[in-house]
């Protein structure tokens, strides 16, 4: 039976495989009957699509995408579009990449193993405001622990950098002084100020030492996946 659905105008497929996007097109029409399906099979396509036009709803965004690694497509995505909810539909079903896409902003996480039905609910759930992930997770942005709650989002704060701020942070983290810094970006000091001081704004805190013990709370990998963030914006700059 029809599940009760709320209004969806138009959903971005972003997926290389085009079998698995016509099998979620199908899937979104036989739910949201009215609703306009637009496909991407890059990350690059994606953001043009994205580009041109805001009056997207939501994302359905496959991980192992040609050009990308890791996280990198669902960063570059948050970054550029932050108000639009993203749903990984993957065929990665790891406990602990469901949960690092949900740190990463994801509005849900759905294994490629499931059906239709599930894609509608993980769809609704996600347009109500919520998070959605499998059942076997019973994993939520409202139930994270504590900690990971606060490095959630310590890292949407990271994201919010610009690259030349991201770099000044990772030298205070080396415990470089300014002139220090200075040198090495070639920049006057009077400009290491001016970032330091962006940094502590945008990270909330008062203090370059409690940035720096911020950072550190970060593992490599999710250090990682900041940086691959950036690297990917420089390249389309």
């Amino acid at each position: 039976m029809a599940l009760q659905m709320t209004d969806l105008s138009k959903v971005l497929i972003v997926d290389d495989h085009p079998l698995f996007r016509g099998a979620l097109r199908s899937a979104i029409k036989t739910a949201y009957a009215s609703a306009e399906t637009k496909e991407a099979s890059s990350i690059e396509e994606a953001s043009e699509l994205l580009d041109r036009d805001r009056n997207f709803d939501i994302a359905l965004l496959d991980l192992s995408i040609p050009g990308v690694s890791g996280f990198e497509g669902l960063l570059r995505l948050r970054a550029e579009h932050p108000r639009l909810p993203i749903l990984v539909v993957s065929g990665l079903e790891n406990k602990e990449i469901i949960e690092e896409a949900l740190r990463y902003g994801a509005a849900g996480f759905l294994p490629k193993s499931h059906g239709g039905d599930e894609l509608a609910e993980a769809v609704e759930t996600v347009l109500q405001g919520g998070i959605y992930c499998p059942d076997n997770i019973d994993q939520n942005n409202d139930a994270l622990p504590e900690a990971e709650k606060q490095k959630a989002i310590l890292i949407e704060r990271m994201l919010s950098l610009t690259p030349q701020q991201l770099k000044v942070l990772c030298m205070l983290r080396e415990g470089l002084l300014n002139k220090q810094i200075a040198h090495e970006l070639e920049v006057g000091s009077s400009t290491v100020k001016k970032h330091v001081s962006e940094i502590l704004r945008k990270l909330s805190v008062y203090s370059r030492t409690q940035a720096v013990i911020e950072v550190s709370k970060l593992d490599q990998s999710e250090m990682v996946g900041i940086e691959s963030h950036f690297y990917s914006q420089a390249k389309q700059s």
